[in-house]
């Protein structure tokens, strides 16, 4: 409207007035017009203010909290967030000519934060051989605090080392370790141990858990277990499961992620010597968060919750994270300058925070994280914080750990790129602009002090990564530790124990079983689909008599194989078939590693798999099936020829096998099929014929190896519960001809799949 005002002036101005009085009128009008004009800028900026003065005094007052932080956050979001800028060429250097220390040097640090006297677990710590103890003082920490064997860093001694990042902590919080990290790698620091005044390190030897070094002469030259990086999905863990306990999470994992408890289908593994962050487990009281706290806990009695100590140190590949924390974690130097803790997030946040920024940095460098088996003990002082302290944590984690999944910079240099991060994540609400200001003194002040910041590597994240071969996987079934400490009755096996079904399911859910059942089938093919059908895409049985009723096709048990085109047709989209008979039993469990391209049988099996040489002797039955197999192999077309006579160059040699299980992967059906046509109407028994085609099929030093350490016995023993065991493949012999039979193998069963009890 004013501005329309302006413009309708010159018309006023022209025109001539019909009075005095009106003419008075206009001068008036013209001048207030004028003034109007002249001073719009002012006018807009009074009014601004007033109704900013006004909606803050009214929200203030009237307790609105929820409108005003609206009306704050706009106000912030007005405001731009200056990229800091850095002379990384002008940095001067920083030496410590105020303490005591100032000619100290040493390689292994321990650095805690204190607010109260020294614990009986620090005086431990003090102790540990060859580490020496910095502890960093706030404004709670009483003045004459002092521990024989620790550098103690008192507020007024931090701020005289001349550390840029003074400017930016709080008084009396354990962020302030910042400062002791300075000091350590000032003063020669080449790993550092992160921890709190709670926790007891086992058996007072950090090198006895942690890998502390990793090259040179003490550095174990090893391979270490890998997390899959099958699933581009997966961005982040929960160790605990991996450690025995899968009903407990770690603090700032999303807590949308606490009920994936299932363990791992496989691992990968990767070269040890990179692993810069190393996550320790805590025995007693673990590194959980305020929801686990006041959840799982009814009474006052402390938790003392304990982790598989000889479960396998765990690294985590590129594109998948795991919470660390501050009181239980190796540094080593190419991560050193991962140690910042920011200061503008929750307290119970910022170490989590920390430890995911760090993460994905980590990768620029060729580094990863590793988690390692229980290394201290913490006890349950009955003391849990608030909620509200950890905020940040469940309102942004989740998000996080995606956006820093997909997060790229162009940056050339590694400090560049920390500081990249810290930018686009003040940006994103993660934290604020103080925290950039804060990665900007820390890196300066890293630095300052000698620090040489690591070379990047090429980012693995984003390229094609070649497919997991069934020779990389590496299988590992955690313990299911017990979790009655917890205060409530574990309700997490019956969850654990359908999250393997439904992983039995995930691998076989394409595969179709075949079953010969020698047994009277209306007594047992309902039981043997109700068993295996939960597994399997479907159950197809044969018998020497077939039954309508029950879907049993015939199929007589010499010359099984003839069958077995016709199944493969009716399935024909499957990706594989399993076949066995009914006097052998499959772990299921146990076949996961298996690779479901690749042929299965017992051809290492001893008892199940031989060869003879026959004596050409035309009434020999032996003699009989080779001059047929050899008659079938002279009409084989020329790569199956070849591929046999590799294994059988003898034309008087022949294969023999039980045949009780074999798999048949859906690339090899048609060849299958084949080979199959051309046994005509020759009677080669099935002992003869399968060893025949699957040889023709491929070489036996291509078949997957998963059958070979199935227990085997031409004879059972008379107690045949003695026979079995749930950690192999499968077992044979095995009779089932009743219902009776077979209630007792689900019971015998259920070791390996608890589930079954749920059957009878």
């Amino acid at each position: 409207m004013m501005v329309q005002e302006q413009h309708s002036l010159p018309k006023s101005v022209n025109q001539k007035p019909k009075t005095r009085t009106a003419a008075l009128a206009a001068t008036k009008s013209l001048d207030f017009s004028a003034w109007v004009s002249d001073n719009l800028i002012r006018i807009v900026a009074v009014v601004l203010l007033v109704v900013t003065v006004a909606a803050v005094f009214f929200l203030r007052n009237a307790g609105d909290t929820a409108a005003l932080l609206c009306f704050e956050k706009q106000a912030q979001e007005l405001e731009r967030i200056a990229y800091p800028r850095v002379e990384w060429g002008a940095i001067s250097p920083i030496a410590d000519k105020t303490s005591k220390f100032a000619n100290f040097r040493t390689e292994k640090w321990i650095v805690v934060s204190v607010l109260g006297y020294p614990s009986d677990t620090l005086r431990r710590l003090v102790k540990i051989k060859g580490w020496q103890v910095v502890a960093v003082g706030g404004s709670k920490t009483p003045s004459d605090w002092s521990l024989k064997g620790a550098i103690f860093l008192s507020l007024e001694e931090q701020a005289n080392l001349g550390f840029r990042v003074v400017d930016y902590l709080p008084y009396d919080s354990y962020v302030r370790k910042s400062v002791g990290y300075l000091f350590a790698i000032q003063h020669g620091a080449k790993k550092i141990f992160d921890a709190d005044d709670r926790g007891e390190v086992i058996d007072d030897d950090l090198g006895k858990h942690f890998d502390v070094e990793l090259v040179g002469e003490g550095a174990r030259q090893e391979v270490l277990l890998q997390y899959s990086h099958d699933n581009p999905n997966r961005t982040v863990v929960n160790p605990y499961v991996h450690f025995g306990q899968r009903s407990v999470w770690p603090r700032g994992l999303p807590l949308e992620k606490v009920g994936e408890i299932g363990h791992e289908e496989f691992y990968t593994q990767v070269f040890g010597g990179k692993q810069f962050i190393q996550q320790g487990i805590s025995n007693g009281l673990p590194d959980v968060d305020s929801v686990f706290y006041f959840t799982r806990k009814s009474t006052l009695e402390a938790f003392d919750v304990r982790f598989d100590e000889h479960a396998p140190k765990v690294a985590l590949p590129q594109g998948v994270m795991v919470p660390v924390n501050s009181f239980n974690t190796m540094y080593h130097s190419p991560a050193f300058w991962a140690l910042m803790l920011p200061v503008s997030v929750s307290t119970m946040a910022s170490d989590v925070l920390r430890g995911y920024w760090g993460q994905r940095l980590l990768w620029e460098v060729g580094g990863y994280v590793a988690v390692y088996p229980p290394t201290v003990h913490r006890y349950d002082r009955i003391e849990a914080y608030p909620f509200s302290e950890e905020k940040d944590l469940h309102v942004n984690v989740g998000r996080l750990i995606d956006y820093l999944v997909l997060w790229r910079s162009d940056k050339h240099r590694l400090f560049e790129k920390v500081l990249d991060l810290s930018f686009a994540m003040a940006e994103e609400g993660f934290w604020t602009e103080t925290d950039v200001k804060l990665t900007a003194a820390w890196l300066q002040d890293l630095l300052a002090v000698g620090y040489q910041q690591p070379r990047l590597m090429s980012l693995e994240l984003g390229r094609p990564r070649p497919n997991i071969g069934h020779g990389d996987r590496k299988e590992f079934v955690p313990q299911k530790l017990p979790s009655v400490h917890l205060g409530v009755e574990e309700t997490g096996t019956v969850n654990y124990e359908i999250a393997n079904l439904i992983r039995w399911r995930k691998t076989f859910g394409n595969v179709v079983l075949i079953m010969h059942c020698n047994g009277p089938v209306e007594r047992t093919a309902l039981e043997w689909r109700l068993l295996y059908g939960r597994i399997f895409r479907s159950v197809a049985i044969l018998s020497e008599k077939k039954d309508v009723d029950l879907v049993v096709e015939e199929g007589h048990l010499d010359y099984a194989y003839r069958y077995l085109p016709k199944i493969f047709d009716q399935f024909s989209s499957a990706e594989g078939f399993l076949f066995v008979q009914d006097n052998t039993i499959l772990n299921y469990w146990n076949l996961l590693q298996a690779d479901k391209t690749k042929l299965w049988i017992t051809n290492k099996v001893s008892e199940s798999w031989s060869s003879v040489i026959t004596n050409g002797d035309s009434s020999d039955w032996l003699s009989q099936q080779a001059n047929m197999v050899q008659k079938v192999v002279s009409t084989m077309p020329a790569h199956f020829q070849v591929s046999y006579k590799e294994t059988s160059d003898n034309d008087k040699n022949l294969l023999l096998c039980s045949s009780e299980v074999f798999y048949v992967p859906q690339r090899l059906v048609s060849d299958f099929v084949e080979l199959v046509s051309l046994v005509g109407n020759l009677e080669i028994h099935q002992k003869v014929a399968i060893p025949m085609l699957f040889v023709s099929l491929d070489s036996p030093q291509n078949f997957d190896p998963v059958l070979d350490s199935m227990i085997y016995k031409q004879n059972p023993p008379a107690n045949s519960t003695t026979l079995y065991s749930a950690k192999v493949p499968a077992v044979h012999p095995w009779s089932v001809s009743s219902e009776q039979d077979f209630i007792k193998l689900i019971r015998i069963m259920a070791e390996g799949d608890p589930l079954l009890m749920e059957l009878v």
